[in-house]
């Protein structure tokens, strides 16, 4: 196919609904790390990190996804999307920072367990609060009916 059969309109790749996801949830990230940065509760090495843009959506993912209990680096990495070798390498950067830690997994002594430390713990914390806020910001700047809506169906499509 060369150029002159080419459809003529070719905005609809800027205005999919999968590419706004995509802004939508890039703009929510960054203010969530935004907030975080600002927060005198977050561990001051890691809000500087965040400050500085150390820490980013990949970053986002252990935080979202590890569970309080601890988990294994391959349900971290299943839970978040991601291959097991750069959830490896990611918990590695956040283990050097202090985030998070690997213990003995108790069930299997072969296999660890990633966990928060206990700075990681307020740096969890932080992102509840930050989240929160975001969240908020998102309601009024669309409006408390249209976030729910919103937010219904995500979770339908998400779940479908």
């Amino acid at each position: 196919m060369d150029a002159a059969t080419l459809p003529l309109e070719d905005g609809w790749r800027q205005t999919h609904l999968g590419r706004l996801l995509g802004h939508a949830m890039r703009r929510f990230d960054e203010r969530v790390l935004q907030l975080m940065a600002q927060d005198p509760e977050v561990p001051l090495a890691l809000s500087n990190l965040a400050a500085r843009g150390q820490v980013g959506a990949a970053h986002v993912h252990i935080t979202r996804h590890l569970t309080l209990r601890g988990s294994r680096l391959q349900e971290l990495a299943t839970s978040a999307g991601m291959s097991k070798q750069a959830m490896g390498k990611l918990v590695d950067q956040c283990e050097a920072w202090g985030l998070v830690t690997r213990e003995a997994d108790t069930r299997d002594g072969r296999a660890k367990l990633v966990r928060f430390t206990p700075a990681g713990l307020a740096w969890l914390q932080g992102f509840q609060r930050a989240v929160t806020q975001a969240e908020t910001e998102l309601r009024q700047a669309v409006g408390a009916e249209v976030a729910t809506v919103i937010a219904l169906g995500l979770e339908a499509y998400a779940s479908a």
